[in-house]
């Protein structure tokens, strides 16, 4: 199938975007590393410090890896599991207002993983 370069291009978008967006979550969590005592949320009982390691393994190290379009459909999966338990398990008790972001993450990093970062991408996949 050839595709487009408006197709490649909105990948493109969507990377930068969806990435760009949820690394600056990522960032944020970083501090908490530095605490004494790590206060982040265990939802599948491996620990706070586990947990917020797998956290910023998926919003910084997978996100970065998605934005420049290096391995985009495997950096994905990681990011997708991370938005499951986020949309369901933290989340799972609240309103849709409260996971609707979560969801939209899932969504778009979904579609990156069926298509992988397009011709724009370090991969140029």
């Amino acid at each position: 199938m050839k595709t487009t370069t408006s197709y490649h291009l909105g990948l493109l978008i969507l990377r930068l975007g969806l990435g760009g967006m949820l690394l600056y979550h990522g960032i944020q969590k970083i501090q908490i590393l530095t605490m004494d005592t790590i206060a982040f949320s265990d939802p599948i009982g491996l620990g706070p410090a586990l947990s917020l390691i797998l956290t910023l393994f998926a919003e910084v190290v997978c996100t970065i890896l998605v934005i420049i379009g290096y391995k985009t459909r495997w950096a994905a999966i990681p990011i997708i599991i991370f938005m499951l338990v986020a949309a369901f398990l933290v989340h799972g008790n609240n309103m849709f207002e409260v996971k609707e972001k979560a969801l939209l993450y899932l969504v778009g990093f979904i579609t990156l993983s069926l298509t992988g970062g397009g011709k724009f991408s370090l991969n140029n996949k």
